[in-house]
């Protein structure tokens, strides 16, 4: 017995000390985690920022600390790191120029055009940029054609095809499992609820959706055209031959690339850029290197402050508030308030990029900008998606900013609820019976649809949702109703057909968006602070919890299908009303 206790004791003893010394190690790992994204970074003479055109871009990127300790590669990045590190490229004299490794590219249309327009500004320092590739993928070349040299190597590809978009249809599906969708809507175009609904697309969805594709790749191609000195014309009769499978040499023949060279090559070719020997090692700063090179600017001493506030992802949607890319309305009612209440704040810039959400958030969100423009401009900024219920918390700023590529618009409401009472009654077998006190309050019950009667109360709700949602929209762009109306009707516009339509008053960025506020502000001298503040490694590794991390791998593997797969799973847990924009398409 006391051997059989000494053994026992022994091995708990061995436990502890051996937990103890991986909490140790671990503790140690993270404390290196935290030193190593906090360190800045050094830039040595003659460097080159090497910027992958690869895997996803999101608004924001917050790392995830859980990642790096698994040891797993990145696979997100921020768009404001990117256009923050090429401007940093383009301020530091030991940086010579740019290097773009192209491939797979999920990176939706306003950010391309904004990353790519950074790039742009890059090249008036006189810097070069040389892209390489043995798979340009389309949206990957749009960037890359901005480039001094585009290199091909022998045996990859340029993918040129133009613009598609496709819906995926979910009724027959449900309907074989006994779901069908009662669906309240107003707007002949507001497309949301077709996937649940239809089998293909409907007459007016086609035409909006074909109306802004084509602006979308007539934008591309204008922008192509000015870097590579072809013709409109000459870029869409290459796309209509599918350019994706051809020789390599036919991209240098049709002036789309500028040479064949095999990554040796353009190795020894970036040192000669470069002026660094053969036998020694090219300095190459990574996106993450690049997030911790400081700016070259002095410090503003006037304390005015143009605050930067992102507001990013589905409105008070379940499914993207896991990942922290969610509009939690709650929260932004807060965060304006107190830049409201901030004498130092002279104006802010709202950075939206949302396809929209719950109506009654979207109205809340709406009150507070209102109030924020009483005392100080707001300039919106439009990022890829400002539709519905993000062009809902936008028509109220003082000026509205778009990228020529952005989505907007889809100014309608709808309202949708499952009908299970076949699933219940039939497949099921599962029977249902009640007693009640008053005419309808039963309402929602799931062994049958919504009768009449019910009917006409929720599309009545869904039609002064419409109308307050319109009045919202023409009293802020100052419309008459009458005509704000006829550009309503749940339909989308590219942020340039909406210029058009003023719905927006300028086309840009961030950038012109910033200049704008300090304009309209009157203020010369000011300081950039982003807002909400991004949380540091600590904090996110105390924030960490299954479901999030899991949910996160979802969406960076199915990309915008991930966003489709997540707000059928919440679906149950989605306001009454909604105010967002269809989240089916797939532009490729």
């Amino acid at each position: 017995m006391k051997e059989f206790l000494r053994s026992m004791l022994a091995t708990i003893a061995g436990i502890i000390v051996v937990g103890f010394i991986f909490f140790i190690l671990s503790l140690f790992t993270i404390t290196g985690f935290i030193a190593m994204s906090e360190s800045e970074t050094t830039v040595r003479e003659n460097s080159i920022f090497l910027l992958d055109l690869t895997g996803n871009v999101s608004e924001r990127y917050q790392q995830n600390p859980l990642d790096q300790i698994l040891g797993e590669k990145q696979t997100t990045y921020g768009l404001d790191d990117i256009l923050s590190s090429i401007k940093k490229a383009k301020e530091n004299e030991n940086i010579k120029g740019i290097y773009l490794n192209a491939g797979a590219y999920n990176c939706s249309t306003a950010s391309l055009q904004a990353i790519r327009n950074a790039l742009v500004d890059f090249k008036e320092s006189g810097k070069f940029i040389v892209a390489y590739s043995g798979m340009y993928t389309q949206s990957a070349y749009y960037i890359a054609s901005v480039a001094d040299k585009i290199i091909v190597n022998p045996s990859g590809n340029i993918m040129w095809h133009g613009l598609s978009a496709q819906t995926m249809f979910f009724t027959d599906l449900l309907k074989k499992v006994g779901i069908e969708m009662q669906i309240f809507r107003v707007g002949t175009y507001k497309s949301a609820v077709e996937p649940f609904t239809e089998t293909a697309m409907s007459q007016a969805n086609r035409e909006q959706t074909q109306a802004f594709v084509s602006s979308l790749w007539e934008q591309f191609v204008t922008d192509v055209s000015a870097s590579r000195n072809l013709t409109p014309e000459r870029l869409n009769e290459l796309a209509d031959l599918n350019m994706d499978f051809q020789p390599a040499e036919t991209y240098i023949e049709n002036g789309l690339a500028d040479t064949l060279m095999y990554k040796d090559g353009v190795l020894t070719y970036l040192k000669k850029l470069t002026d660094c020997k053969e036998d020694q090692e090219l300095s190459v700063l990574t996106l993450n290197d690049m997030t911790n090179v400081k700016r070259n600017t002095p410090k503003d001493k006037s304390g005015n402050i143009i605050a930067v506030y992102y507001a990013y992802g589905e409105i008070d949607s379940q499914a993207d508030i896991a990942y922290d890319e969610g509009i939690n309305s709650e929260k932004v009612i807060k965060d304006l308030r107190k830049l409201r209440e901030n004498k130092d704040v002279k104006a802010v810039v709202l950075r939206v990029n949302s396809p929209g959400g719950s109506a009654y958030a979207s109205e809340q969100i709406w009150r507070e900008v209102s109030l924020l423009k009483e005392e100080k401009p707001v300039i919106v900024s439009m990022g890829d998606y400002a539709a519905s219920g993000g062009y809902y918390i936008s028509c109220a700023a003082t000026q509205i900013v778009a990228e020529p590529t952005t989505l907007t618009g889809s100014i309608g409401i709808f309202g949708m609820f499952p009908d299970v009472s076949k699933l219940v009654n039939e497949k099921l077998d599962i029977h249902i019976d009640g007693v009640k006190t008053n005419q309808l309050s039963d309402i929602g019950i799931i062994n049958r649809p919504f009768n009449p009667e019910e009917q006409a109360l929720i599309q009545n709700m869904v039609n002064e949702g419409y109308e307050l949602f319109t009045k919202r929209c023409a009293d802020g762009r100052n419309i008459p109703i009458e005509e704000l109306k006829k550009i309503a009707e749940g339909r989308v516009w590219t942020g340039a057909m909406a210029k058009e339509l003023k719905l927006v008053d300028e086309l840009g960025g961030l950038d012109k968006a910033i200049a704008i506020a300090a304009d309209t502000a009157n203020v010369e001298n000011y300081t950039i602070l982003s807002y909400p503040a991004k949380e540091d490694i600590f904090t996110s590794l105390l924030n960490i919890n299954g479901e999030r991390y899991i949910k996160s791998k979802v969406k960076n593997l199915l990309g915008n299908y991930g966003n489709a797969f997540m707000w059928m799973n919440h679906a149950a847990e989605a306001d009454r009303l909604q105010a967002r924009m269809p989240f089916e398409y797939q532009i490729k």
